[in-house]
């Protein structure tokens, strides 16, 4: 996750505002076609899948950071706390959601954490000064509990290693510790403390951010290449059948982007599975605080994705390699309100309130689009973690008394319930408008899904016009559905509206007219809008 530093480092470089800059460019939505009404289309052939939608694509993020994991995820002290210290209600949101995959325990904590730190009897766990965040870590909350957790919310893990200040050894110890059934030194300390049984985890994160300079332990893409490789040996001759994340750069506006991807890869392309990419996307000196630029801002996401993408086959081809790395994006949302020094830094507190997001329903429809370019690209990007999941930059929020949900929880919540089966490969035709730093601009678009079992189709449809409702028709080259099911929408008068304990209702998904079922239907969408449409097979 990025901190202050991290924000004033490309503040200094004058790059505050390029957060969508680039040439005229608008990705695989440049398949749109302008057209002259206001009547947009889309041809939909369940027949014709872009690719199979891996379940992790949905995934979520939890560090140690603010009041994520004490006061949101374990508070002991509570009234709403189990024997274990896990919140209930907050494990009870989780688990109805069905977060596919959550990766822990950073994120920029993960940089200066020694994991041994925080296992074992918690009266002899270390308080410590957590360096990323200048706050106190009592790590009472530590490897097995968040194991634990994760069985209870029904989630798989996925882990982030130290090689920041970490050595590859450490990490492999971990690896040990977790998947290692027994009659190793590390495999033993986890049965004393308790655990008999391995967690055979299998995806593992070669650590956070290392291309930043805010980032502990920060090194060159040459070095930190040759780390992770050793890593990948060390960790995989403990358990072959693990899967690894490399370190992408972590801002599209850092002055080695791409280089830095490129240089990581020639040293360990043949040693990972995947590479990373972190994304914040923000309505400040970016956009100029225009709505109809920050509507826009899912592009850059398509835009990065290619470019990512793109150098991997360069390597690819340079090493002659017949192996294709996925990308992993796993860290993304919208964030811009508290990101600056004062919502970072933590001044020696325990669990102090930090980087806590109040989201409006501007940032839901912005978040909608985000799902949409995920979807459009998922036959590269094969997991995604939204970062985070409680409390700070996250869909829920908690207090003494329960937790609230937050207007971005909406749109995450459809994907996780319908975008399932395979990706549609969808061309729209709809009326453009031009953002200068982006190019044109499509008001209308979409993404959905194909459930082959249940032959059931799901569309995620954005519209950016942001004063009038425009119609989307839809064409089914075949399998019509038989029926219109849950059709939702978020919108509303007011953009700025968020909700709050006091008022949790205030921004919330409204039922939307839906067409009636036939080879051609027509929705109407909604000013400044983002809308799930389910549609039965069956």
């Amino acid at each position: 996750m990025a901190s202050t530093s991290r924000r004033k480092f490309f503040g200094q470089l004058g790059a505050a505002g390029a957060a969508i800059a680039g040439n005229s460019w608008v990705g695989r939505s440049a398949q749109v076609q302008a057209r002259s009404s206001s009547r947009a289309r889309v041809i939909v052939d369940p027949a014709r899948p872009l690719t199979t939608l891996d379940p992790l694509l949905w995934g979520s993020f939890v560090e140690h950071i603010g009041r994520c994991i004490y006061g949101g995820i374990y508070e002991p002290g509570s009234k709403l706390a189990d024997a274990n210290g896990f919140r209930r209600d907050v494990l009870e949101e989780v688990r109805q959601l069905h977060v596919p995959i959550i990766r822990y325990p950073g994120g920029n904590f993960v940089s200066g954490y020694n994991w041994l730190d925080g296992v074992g009897p918690k009266k002899d766990r270390p308080r410590l000064l957590n360096r990323a965040s200048n706050s106190i870590e009592s790590n009472q909350f530590g490897t097995n509990e968040f194991l634990t957790w994760c069985r209870a919310v029904g989630t798989e893990p996925m882990m982030a290693v130290n090689l920041g200040t970490g050595t590859p050894e450490n990490a492999a110890n971990l690896v040990e510790y977790c998947n290692v059934e027994k009659g190793t030194r590390w495999s033993e300390l986890r049965r004393q403390h308790g655990v008999e049984r391995p967690y055979n985890i299998k995806y593992w994160c070669l650590g956070n951010e290392m291309d930043g300079p805010w980032q502990l332990g920060h090194m060159f893409a040459k070095q930190y290449g040759i780390k992770a490789q050793d890593a990948s040996l060390q960790m995989r001759t403990v358990d072959p059948s693990i899967k690894l994340i490399a370190c992408g750069s972590a801002e599209v506006t850092s002055p080695t982007y791409l280089q830095w991807d490129r240089e990581t890869l020639e040293e360990c392309y043949d040693d990972v599975d995947a590479l990373s990419l972190h994304h914040y996307f923000v309505n400040d000196a970016a956009t100029g605080s225009d709505s109809s630029k920050f509507l826009a801002v899912n592009l850059t996401m398509d835009r990065q994705i290619e470019e990512m993408a793109a150098v991997c086959e360069v390597v690819r081809g340079r090493k002659r390699s017949k192996k294709q790395l996925a990308l992993s994006f796993d860290e993304w949302n919208v964030w811009y309100r508290t990101n600056n020094d004062e919502n970072a830094n933590g001044r020696g507190k325990e669990a102090p309130h930090l980087v806590e997001e109040v989201y409006n329903l501007e940032d839901a429809v912005v978040f909608g689009g985000l799902i949409i370019s995920l979807l459009r690209h998922s036959d590269r990007v094969r997991m995604a973690c939204q970062a985070q999941l409680i409390n700070d930059i996250a869909p829920l929020v908690t207090n003494p008394g329960g937790v609230l949900r937050q207007s971005i929880y909406y749109p995450y919540s459809w994907a996780l319930k319908y975008a399932h089966g395979n990706a549609l490969n969808l061309k729209v035709e709809s009326e453009a408008y031009e953002v200068p730093e982006i190019g044109s601009v499509p008001y209308i678009d979409i993404s959905g899904t194909f459930d082959p079992g249940s032959a059931s189709t799901t569309l995620f449809m954005l519209n950016r016009d942001l004063a009038k409702a425009r119609d989307l028709e839809v064409l089914w080259r075949e399998g019509a559905p038989a029926r219109v099911g849950d059709c939702q929408v978020m919108t509303g008068p007011d953009l700025k509206a968020f909700n709050t304990f006091e008022s949790p209702k205030r921004v919330v998904p409204q039922l939307l007219d839906a067409p009636k079922a036939g080879d051609r239907m027509t929705f109407q969408l909604p000013p400044h809008s983002f809308t799930v449409a389910y549609l039965p097979g069956k």
